[in-house]
């Protein structure tokens, strides 16, 4: 189901808002996911979807869809939760965190969901992330990597935010240390200047590289859906970097990618998850021959587990699943899982399942979330030729210093 754009819907929402009792974000206020989530045996528990159904980044709302739609199938002919039947309700938010702020209310607060998945962008997931604490609904994100999704700037974790990908500081560190390990020196960067996401995987990424003694030549910034980006790329090549970081999404990197060729710059591309789409490939061609970017799986990895996923995504959808698929997949399987070892279907106690959650066996590896309710699992680093990405490498994260022997 598309979530409606008249302006009607946003003053409705906000009147559900106002009429319904607060909660405390301890979770101690009654919300075990509605009707649906609180009736009989034969009632079914019903998850919300947030996703950019439309709009620039359609791709990504659509792939998590499907990945969901897979696991609660799944899950429901394998008898389904506490006995009962898994149902999805999908708002489109159109790619904007306005639309996803009112469409996570109206999940909430209107339909009563038991637990809220999405989004993939994180300036979308920001605008869903107060509303899921202050009404005691766990939230999933399948994609979101930026650090504040899951813990505020001042440094609080949100009690009710869970994420199921890495962050940016750990996929910001895989790409430094890459870059630096294949003699990368000097490195450019092109970043989304109103984008979240693009704006901290720049900084973290730059932070580690300047670390390993790398040297940043030019730091250019753009907005998503810039049609032409020739004058920051003209000042990017007088500097003459080895490498260009272009932490973006997906339409707007192969824009870039075809006018930096245009410019005659051969430099290879960097960038980060926002690029896994088939439309990148669609739109940039072989001008994006040659760059790398980092990943949360690879339907190539001869993993039984991922290839035995990939079969059954192909079966029910007729493509190969993407990242955001896979992720999305690994989203709706956990909350299932913690709605399952959850000692009832109240927000608190599947929050509590959710941050107990260790060596999930998920395709995008094994998981475990720590206590920033953040994934600890692996990257990949895929290299694009011929309007495919091909596995180049996996980096595992860091073990803390206690857990070393």
């Amino acid at each position: 189901m598309r979530l409606s754009r008249r302006p009607f819907l946003a003053v409705l929402v906000l009147a559900l808002v106002a009429c319904e009792q607060k909660k405390p974000a301890d979770g101690a206020a009654p919300h075990p996911g509605g009707a649906q989530a609180s009736g009989g045996p034969g009632d079914r528990i019903l998850l919300g979807h947030v996703g950019s159904m439309t709009g620039s980044e359609a791709t990504f709302g659509d792939s998590s869809d499907k990945g969901i739609q897979l696991a609660i199938e799944e899950v429901n002919a394998a008898g389904g939760v506490k006995g009962r039947q898994l149902a999805l309700k999908t708002y489109d938010d159109q790619g904007r965190p306005e639309e996803a702020s009112v469409a996570a209310t109206r999940l909430i607060v209107q339909d009563r969901v038991a637990v809220l998945l999405g989004e993939v962008a994180s300036s979308r997931s920001l605008a869903m992330a107060p509303i899921a604490d202050s009404k005691g609904v766990p939230m999933v994100t399948p994609s979101s990597t930026n650090p504040e999704v899951t813990v505020t700037r001042d440094g609080k974790v949100r009690p009710f935010v869970f994420r199921v990908c890495f962050i940016d500081p750990f996929q910001g560190t895989v790409m430094a240390k890459f870059a630096h390990g294949r003699g990368i020196a000097r490195v450019a960067v092109l970043r989304d200047i109103k984008n979240a996401y693009s704006v901290g995987l720049a900084d973290f990424f730059l932070s580690k590289f300047r670390e390993l003694g790398g040297t940043v030549v030019d730091d250019q910034s753009y907005k998503a859906g810039d049609p032409d980006f020739k004058a920051q790329l003209t000042a990017i090549k007088g500097k003459n970097p080895q490498a260009i970081y272009v932490p973006g999404y997906y339409t707007d990197v192969a824009l870039i990618a075809r006018q930096a060729r245009e410019l005659g710059m051969k430099q290879p591309l960097m960038g980060g998850d926002g690029w896994d789409s088939a439309k990148l490939y669609e739109i940039g061609g072989k001008a994006l021959d040659g760059s790398f970017f980092s990943n949360h799986y690879s339907p190539d990895d001869p993993s039984p587990r991922i290839q035995e996923f990939v079969t059954r995504f192909k079966a029910r959808w007729g493509a190969v699943p993407d990242s955001l698929a896979a992720q999305a997949y690994d989203a709706g399987r956990i909350a299932a899982d913690a709605m399952t070892r959850a000692t009832d279907l109240s927000g608190a106690a599947i929050r509590d399942a959710l941050a107990a959650t260790k060596d999930y066996p998920g395709v995008t590896g094994v998981i475990t979330i720590d206590a920033q309710h953040n994934a600890v699992k692996p990257a990949v680093v895929l290299e694009i030729e011929n309007n495919a990405a091909k596995w180049v490498a996996t980096v595992e994260p860091e073990k803390p210093a206690s857990a070393a022997r």
